[in-house]
């Protein structure tokens, strides 16, 4: 989610994560696709991942969030704020903005982040919270630690449904390319976290590690109620270690098949979100192209 000003390409996950404190929370001509026309698959709605225009939240929140509503966008999903904004700050930027708020990315409801994800809720008006899951926990590494962490997780979504909340997890590549036990963490996690836990598939570190997303959203099937929907070369090298990967284009514009993601989740999916988490052209002109290409071929629904 960086854009293509050099200056801002520094300023990384990792460094937005240390900005953001405790409080966590994104035309031209497009061709119809036949397919979702004569099928009439049922759509998600459409929602953006505010990491998307963090560089820009920086430097003015209330005319970035106005940009992205002028977009188009009624939604958005929350992830980190600079530390001088308050969750209730950043939540009247929001309604300021016409915008409401899809789901919520927080860290895992452990210690003081427990009233954190609680006030995360209460300030968005979103019952969903997801566990953003970065960086690479290294207990992924094995099968013993693997399960640790679905017990971990099994705590977080105990929490969060005492507490009215639904508590979900979205992934990045090592999910997927990571083996414990024979199978691929994923299988793992979805097998034995708790079954309220929903997953928001991040359709393109799935790609990125070298599955096809369309067969992991079927296979995920009613769990998978959110999709994060990014497109770009979709190939995984060592500059993603570091947190720096390739630059993203608009959704439609790259390497992913949406049609068959779309057709694959079989109305399943409440949420498709739009995130970049670098682009190499205006982030502004990405969103607009990708929206566009989301509306115009009806594989969203838009309030």
């Amino acid at each position: 989610m960086i854009n293509n000003n050099e200056a801002l390409s520094k300023s990384s996950r990792r460094n937005f994560l240390k900005l953001s404190g405790s409080y966590v929370l994104g035309a031209s001509f497009l061709p119809t696709i036949p397919f979702l026309n004569e099928e009439k698959a049922k759509a998600g709605k459409l929602s953006v991942q505010l990491y998307t225009v963090r560089n820009e939240i920086v430097k003015d929140i209330a005319g970035t969030l106005k940009r992205v509503r002028e977009i188009g966008f009624h939604y958005v999903e929350t992830a980190f704020w600079p530390k001088e904004i308050s969750i209730t700050e950043a939540a009247k930027h929001i309604k300021n903005a016409g915008l409401k708020v899809s789901s919520c990315h927080v860290e895992l409801p452990i210690g003081n982040n427990r009233q954190i994800m609680l006030d995360t809720a209460a300030a968005f008006g979103s019952k969903k919270m997801i566990w953003h899951g970065w960086p690479e926990d290294k207990r992924y590494s094995s099968l013993p630690g693997t399960m640790k962490l679905v017990a971990i997780y099994n705590e977080a979504s105990k929490f969060a449904k005492l507490n009215g909340l639904q508590f979900g997890l979205h992934n990045h590549w090592w999910e997927y390319r990571n083996k414990v036990g024979g199978r691929f963490v994923y299988e793992v996690l979805l097998e034995n976290v708790d079954k309220d836990i929903f997953f928001e598939i991040d359709t393109y570190w799935v790609k990125v590690a070298g599955h096809n997303p369309a067969d992991i959203v079927k296979k995920f099937g009613s769990r998978a109620k959110l999709l994060h929907i990014k497109d770009g070369p979709a190939q995984f090298n060592n500059s993603l270690l570091s947190d720096n990967p390739d630059p993203m284009t608009p959704v439609g514009k790259g390497t992913q098949n949406f049609p068959a993601i779309v057709k694959a989740a079989n109305g399943n999916t409440e949420w498709l979100v739009v995130e970049m988490d670098k682009t190499a052209i205006d982030v502004f002109d990405a969103l607009k192209q990708s929206y566009d290409y989301l509306v115009t071929n009806k594989m969203v629904v838009v309030e």
